[in-house]
């Protein structure tokens, strides 16, 4: 079974990238998120979530990335210019990394995410911040 990926993002051209990527690793994208209403309706599709946090409803992506961790079992990964708004993190969520993102990083970053959520060994980007109740599998 394929990992089903959702973008939360509100830049068209940067989230049909990330699709881009998601979908030539292998992975499958269930859609594209603007706002919290999208995010949360194709939520129960999802396996893995990127997570902006600006949106175009506002700051929502906090607020997303909660009930998709901690109401559908999503493993969420936040990519945001703000990492310092998540402060110490939301519980459940795996992490942060700061855009703007080079085509490895994001590539790593979706790749840890997978290997989080198949619980598998996984290094993450160096530039990745991982929340405290998280820790790297096989640390």
């Amino acid at each position: 079974m394929t990992c089903k990926i959702l973008v939360v993002e509100d830049e068209i051209f940067v989230a049909t990238e990330i699709e881009y990527v998601i979908e030539e690793m292998g992975f499958e994208s269930v859609g594209i998120a603007s706002d919290q209403k999208s995010a949360l309706a194709l939520a129960s599709d999802a396996d893995v979530a990127l997570v902006d946090l600006n949106l175009t409803d506002g700051p929502s992506g906090m607020a997303i990335g909660r009930i998709l961790a901690q109401t559908h079992g999503v493993t969420v990964l936040f990519m945001t210019a703000n990492p310092s708004q998540l402060g110490e993190g939301i519980p459940g969520t795996v992490g942060v990394l700061p855009k703007p993102v080079t085509d490895s990083e994001l590539r790593a970053a979706v790749a840890y995410a997978v290997a989080r959520r198949e619980a598998a060994e996984a290094v993450p980007p160096k530039r990745m911040r991982l929340f405290e109740w998280t820790t790297p599998l096989g640390a």
